[in-house]
C-alpha cells in the first residue's frame, strides 16, 4: 500500500540539499540541519559522500545524486523513492530520460556521481538487506516514473554471492516431497529464500491477462525453503507434482532471493523500471529485481542498457534475479562487450534476455536460465518491426554474440530466437561494429556466432531454437540470406527434449556439432540444409520426423563438415569484470574471454592470466599494489589477436 503524501507535485515538495559528507540520518548532513522530509526532493552535491543508514518506509519523492550516495553495508536499510538519477550537475527535473541528446562528456578523469548498493569488494552483508522500493508520485510521467536512471554516472547494486543461482536436480522430485537434492551442493542459499522447480512435463494452456500471460497447467512450483544442507533443500510444502532427473535430461531448481532488492511499491499500479545511459559505469552481482517493467512502454525494462555501445566496457549483471517483469528481464540496447552471467529470469511479458536492435555484438550471456517469458505484443515505435514481442528466453537479431550453457523452459513461443526477417520492409543492412573498433554497413543475416555452445531447452510450447524461421504473421523469414561457408553458424552440444518443434534451421551455412533431441513432435522443422553440416546427432523418442527430413540434401556423417569451409580468422572477444583490491593491496583482475575456436592465451599487461574455467571464459590475474593502469587482450590458436585491447583504470 502505497503511503499518503501531502505534498502531491514536484512544485510543491521541498528541495533539500546535502551539506556536507556525513550519514543520512544526521541533521548536519543537510542543509537546515534537518532531515529530508516525506516527499522531498533530495540532492547530494558534488564533492559529498552520503551513507543512506536507514530503514525507514517514509517516502522521498526524488533523490538526485551528483556526488556519492553508499548504502550501509552492515545493517538493514530501506529506501522508497519516486525517482534517483546518477548525473552530474545539479538538475533534479523529473524529466530529461535521454540522457545521450542532453548530457556532454565527461573529463575521464572528473568525479562521477555515484550510487553504490554495495561494491564488488565489500557486497552488502549476508545477514542483512538493502531494499530500493520505486514509489509513483501524483504529477509523475507514469510513461517514466518511478524509476532509477543512471544518466554518465556509476551505479553499483551487490549483494551476498553465491556460488551457483540455479542447478540442476540431482535425483527424480516426487509428488508429496518436502525434500529435494540438487546435484551439487549451493552456498549462499538461506533459510526463507523464494525458489522455483521448473516443470519437466509440457503444457500448452494459458490465457492472456490485463498484464501477463497466465498458465493454467504449469507445473513450475515456487517454494520458499526451510533448511539448506549441502545438495538437499527442505521446502516449505509438498511439491504437487512429479519434476524429472532422467540421466541427461533433469529440470532445474532456481533462487529467486537476493539481500539487494529493487522492486515497485505497487504492482499493479506505476511500474518502475531502471537503465544505464551512454558513458555510464558500474556493475550488478547479486541482485534482485522484482516486479519491474512498464508493460508496452517502449524502453522501460526491469534492467536496460540503453545505447551504450562500448562506453561501459567491463559492465556485466552477474547472479542475478529478474522475476514477474511486465516488460523483459534484461534488454541490451546499442550496447557491445556486456557480460550476463547466472541469472535467473522468471516471468515476463515478452522476451527475456533481449537484444534490441540488431547493431549489439561482442556481448556474452553465459548459464542463464529463462523460464516463462510470456506473450506480450509489439512496442510502439519499436526499431525492429519483425520483433513479435511474443515470448523468447532469449531474442537477437544480430548473432555476433556469445550464447553458452543458457536454459530456457516453458516460454510461449520460443526458447532461442534469431529473427531477421528479409521481406519487413526493413534494411537489414545496418552500421554494426567491428572487432578493431570501426563499423561497418553489414547485413546483420550474415554475421556468425562469437559462440553457441552447451544450450539447452525444454518444455516448449511451441519453438525450442528458431534460427531464422518463420514469422507467424509476416509468413517471413532470411530469404535464404545467411553467413558464408567459412564462417558458418557454428552450434555446439545443442540439448532439447520435451518440446514440439526442436530446431528450425532457415540460414544457409549451418554447422551443428552435437545435437540431442529427446521426446519431440519434430526434431528439424522446415530445415534449409543449403550448406550444412552435421555430426553427433541423436534423436530419441520423435513423433513426427524420427530422421532428417528425408527430401533434403544434408550431409551425412561421414562428409562432415561437408561443402562447409569454416575458417577461425575472427579474434577473440575480451572484457576485465572486476578489479579487486585484496587485503594486503594487491590488485586481483578478473575477466572474460570468448572465442569460437581455442583461445591460446589471455594477456593483461603482458602477462598471461591463469584459466579459471573453460577456454578461458573465465581468468584471472593478480598483481601488486602499484598496478592502476591494466590492457588485456587474446590470442587464439589460430592465431588471430584481438586488435582492441579492453583498458581501464583500477579504482
Amino acid at each position: 500500500m502505497l503511503v499518503a503524501i501531502s505534498l502531491s507535485f514536484a512544485a510543491d515538495a521541498p528541495l533539500v540539499r546535502s551539506a556536507k559528507s556525513g550519514a543520512w540520518s544526521d541533521g548536519k548532513t543537510w542543509e537546515g540541519g534537518k532531515l529530508p522530509p516525506a516527499g522531498a526532493k533530495v540532492l547530494v552535491r558534488p564533492g559529498h559522500d552520503v551513507l543512506y543508514d536507514l530503514n525507514s518506509p517514509q517516502p522521498v519523492r526524488s533523490l538526485h545524486i551528483c556526488g556519492t550516495l553508499r548504502f550501509a553495508t552492515d545493517r538493514d536499510t530501506r529506501l522508497d523513492v519516486g525517482l534517483i538519477k546518477i548525473q552530474a550537475g545539479e538538475n533534479v527535473s523529473e524529466e530529461g530520460f535521454d540522457c545521450e541528446v542532453h548530457l556532454s562528456a565527461s573529463a575521464p578523469d572528473a568525479p562521477r556521481a555515484t550510487l553504490l548498493v554495495g561494491t564488488q569488494e565489500q557486497p552488502v552483508e549476508a545477514k542483512h538487506t538493502a531494499l530500493i522500493r520505486l514509489t509513483w508520485f501524483e504529477g509523475m510521467d507514469k510513461q517514466s516514473c518511478p524509476a532509477i536512471v543512471d544518466c554518465g554516472g556509476r551505479m553499483e547494486f551487490h549483494g551476498a554471492p553465491m556460488n551457483r543461482t540455479w542447478v540442476k536436480l540431482g535425483a527424480p522430485a516426487k509428488k508429496g516431497d518436502t525434500t529435494i537434492s540438487l546435484n551439487e551442493p549451493v552456498t549462499g542459499w538461506r533459510v526463507g529464500d523464494r525458489v522455483f522447480l521448473t516443470g519437466t512435463t509440457r503444457q500448452i494452456k494459458r490465457e492472456k491477462t490485463f498484464r501477463a500471460t497466465v498458465r493454467h497447467n504449469t507445473q513450475t512450483e515456487e517454494r520458499i525453503l526451510r533448511a539448506v544442507s549441502g545438495t538437499t533443500l527442505t521446502l516449505d510444502a509438498p511439491l504437487e507434482f512429479d519434476h524429472t532427473a532422467d540421466g541427461a535430461y533433469r529440470g532445474e531448481v532456481a533462487n529467486l532471493s537476493r539481500n539487494v532488492i529493487v522492486e515497485s511499491a505497487d504492482p499493479d499500479g506505476a511500474r518502475g523500471h531502471t537503465m544505464f545511459h551512454r558513458g555510464s559505469a558500474g556493475a550488478i552481482s547479486y541482485a534482485e529485481f522484482r516486479h519491474l517493467g512498464k508493460e508496452g512502454v517502449l524502453g522501460r525494462y526491469s534492467i536496460h542498457f540503453h545505447l551504450v555501445r562500448d562506453t561501459m566496457r567491463g559492465a556485466s549483471v552477474i547472479g542475478a534475479s529478474i522475476w514477474d517483469s511486465a516488460n523483459r528481464w534484461i534488454t541490451i540496447h546499442g550496447t557491445d562487450y556486456l557480460v550476463v552471467r547466472d541469472c535467473v529470469g522468471y516471468q515476463s511479458t515478452g522476451h527475456g534476455f533481449f537484444l534490441e536492435d540488431g547493431t549489439e555484438v561482442f556481448n556474452v550471456l553465459d548459464r542463464n536460465l529463462a523460464v516463462q517469458a510470456g506473450a506480450g505484443k509489439p512496442l510502439p515505435n519499436q526499431v525492429l518491426p519483425f520483433d513479435h514481442n511474443d515470448g523468447a528466453g532469449f531474442w537477437w537479431a544480430n548473432s555476433l554474440n556469445t550464447f553458452t550453457r543458457n536454459t530456457a523452459a516453458e516460454c510461449d513461443e520460443y526458447g532461442f530466437r534469431f529473427d531477421a526477417a528479409a521481406n519487413s520492409g526493413f534494411d537489414l543492412a545496418l552500421n554494426v561494429p567491428q572487432p578493431d573498433g570501426s563499423r561497418r554497413a553489414t547485413d546483420i543475416r550474415t554475421l556468425p556466432f562469437v559462440r553457441f555452445d552447451d544450450n539447452e531447452i525444454h518444455c516448449m510450447r511451441r519453438h525450442s531454437l528458431n534460427l531464422g524461421g518463420l514469422s507467424a504473421e509476416l509468413k517471413g523469414d532470411v530469404g535464404g540470406i545467411g553467413p558464408d561457408a567459412r564462417h558458418p553458424f557454428v552450434i555446439r552440444n545443442l540439448k532439447v527434449w520435451n518440446v514440439h518443434w526442436a530446431f528450425h534451421p532457415r540460414p544457409p551455412s549451418v554447422l551443428v556439432d552435437g545435437l540431442d533431441v529427446h521426446h519431440a513432435e519434430y526434431a528439424l522443422w522446415k530445415a534449409n540444409y543449403d550448406q550444412h553440416a552435421y555430426r553427433r546427432v541423436k534423436l530419441d523418442d520423435i513423433s513426427v520426423n524420427p530422421n532428417f527430413d528425408p527430401k533434403g540434401t544434408q550431409p551425412t556423417e561421414g562428409e562432415f563438415p561437408g561443402k562447409l569451409k569454416p575458417v577461425d580468422d575472427l579474434p577473440p572477444v575480451t572484457v576485465i569484470t572486476h578489479t579487486l583490491r585484496q587485503k594486503d593491496g594487491s590488485l586481483l583482475v578478473r575477466g572474460t574471454t570468448s572465442d569460437n575456436g581455442e583461445v591460446k592465451r589471455v594477456l593483461v599487461n603482458g602477462r598471461e592470466a591463469k584459466a579459471i574455467a573453460a577456454n578461458f571464459s573465465q581468468w584471472e590475474i593478480t598483481f601488486d599494489k602499484s598496478t592502476a593502469a591494466l590492457s588485456a587482450h587474446a590470442e587464439d590458436a589460430a592465431g588471430n589477436v584481438e586488435p582492441r585491447p579492453h583498458k581501464l583504470t583500477a579504482r
